[in-house]
């Protein structure tokens, strides 16, 4: 793993920083990396197990949505108990989830396993949880680099994990890969422990995020910049998720081998590894809403060129690079960003409200991807969008004011 900068508060603390964000990494790799298996058993579970594509289809969108949902509950939760403990059941719900799906195969208990169960669970096991550990074990100098790691080192397992579930359902069927996987989360499970050993805030921090969770909230959603970052993580989300549903059934309509799609997801997840770390870095040196107002306009500008371009297997590798660059990089910058104007004591519940409009766009992108389909015959009218929507984030962006609030003074009562 990459040296952190020399700037931490003392060698102890840096020593633990490390280890949160080694542990970070491989919990965001077991829960990333197995939400990224799903289409596999679209499948399997269909041909097999005689469930309709598109009850399966509707069980991973559901996840989705429910995460968002639940995802402001879970930040609050480790806000408040912290984060070992909400990291541990919510990889028990996950795990249950999968388990469900994979023992008991029929449309009403894949809505409530690989739907309710997995939202839960991994709304409790990904960024509104575990980069919150991560932001609150950094000094402010240097969190923007350790969330961009974290990040980074959590796309391993959307590289890994993918072969892997492919290679067990081959040889093993569904139910055993499916039970690999839930294996696999309840093993990070205990890593929630390092995660809440380096939440030490800063004198500065408290100072910022004093007050009543209520007052913040009222605080938060008056803010423009909040309200602003809230309506372009909407973006992010509505982006990823078409592209991430629809890129395979695109590329088949454009006569592409269906290898190649395969081959375009990984490369996705390999330079996301890249792009992260590297958005992470640059958040660092400069200011974050900065970073992610270009990061928004090279997105759309990548996405629009790449609908417009004629298909060939050069083209779908060098999209797939510059997307993998700029995929999630969004995470640590807008996590930071929170952090750096309200401070770390609500940062969970903050950006799980955020994070709630990333997985509203998500449910949407995945969703609008199909209808459209259905209704034209194309996926032009949703590419079009998709790029226009990054070049309007990116204005959303630009004029954020980064300046952390004041505290609220303390009430002073009259004898």
């Amino acid at each position: 793993m990459a040296e952190f900068p020399s700037r931490w508060e003392s060698p102890r603390r840096g020593r633990s920083t490390r280890l949160v964000v080694a542990a970070a990494a491989l919990v965001l790799s077991g829960a990333m990396g197995i939400r990224q298996t799903f289409g596999l058993f679209l499948g399997p579970f269909s041909f097999d197990h005689g469930i309709p594509v598109a009850t399966v289809a509707l069980a991973i969108a559901l996840h989705n949505l429910v995460w968002g949902f639940a995802q402001p509950f879970a930040g609050a939760a480790a806000d408040r108990y912290g984060v070992a403990p909400v990291v541990a059941l919510g990889a028990l719900v996950f795990a249950g989830g999968l388990a469900l799906a994979a023992l008991a195969p029929s449309g009403p208990m894949l809505l409530l396993g690989m739907g309710l169960m997995v939202g839960i669970g991994i709304s409790c096991t990904s960024f509104g949880v575990v980069l919150t550990a991560v932001g609150q074990a950094a000094t402010p100098e240097n969190r923007s680099s350790a969330l961009g790691l974290a990040s980074a080192g959590g796309s391993l397992g959307q590289v890994l994990l993918v072969p892997f579930a492919e290679m067990m359902t081959s040889a093993a069927g569904m139910t055993a890969a499916l039970l690999a996987l839930a294996s696999i989360i309840l093993a990070v499970a205990p890593l929630g422990v390092w995660l809440g050993r380096g939440g030490r805030r800063s004198a500065a921090d408290d100072e910022a995020a004093d007050g009543r969770l209520s007052d913040v909230l009222v605080q938060a959603c008056r803010n423009p910049g909040y309200q602003l970052l809230t309506l372009g993580f909407f973006t992010c989300g509505f982006q990823l998720a078409f592209i991430a549903t629809h890129l395979p059934g695109y590329l088949s309509l454009c006569h592409m081998p269906a290898s190649l799609s395969a081959t375009a997801l990984a490369l996705i997840g390999l330079f996301n590894m890249a792009g992260s770390w590297g958005c992470g870095w640059l958040g660092g040196r400069f200011r974050q809403q900065q970073v992610l107002g270009w990061l928004y306009l090279i997105r759309g500008v990548v996405i629009g060129a790449f609908a417009l371009a004629p298909k060939s297997e050069a083209v779908v590798v060098l999209f797939a690079a510059a997307m993998g660059l700029t995929w999630l990089g969004t995470v640590p910058l807008t996590s930071g960003l929170v952090a750096k104007v309200f401070g770390i004591r609500h940062l969970g519940t903050l950006f799980g409200i955020v994070f709630l409009s990333h997985q509203i766009g998500s449910f949407l992108g995945a969703w609008l991807g199909g209808v459209v389909l259905d209704a034209t015959g194309s996926y032009g009218p949703v590419w079009g969008a998709t790029a226009l929507a990054g070049l309007i984030a990116a204005l959303l962006h630009f004029p954020i004011d980064d300046r952390p609030v004041p505290a609220k003074p303390p009430i002073q009562v009259r004898a």
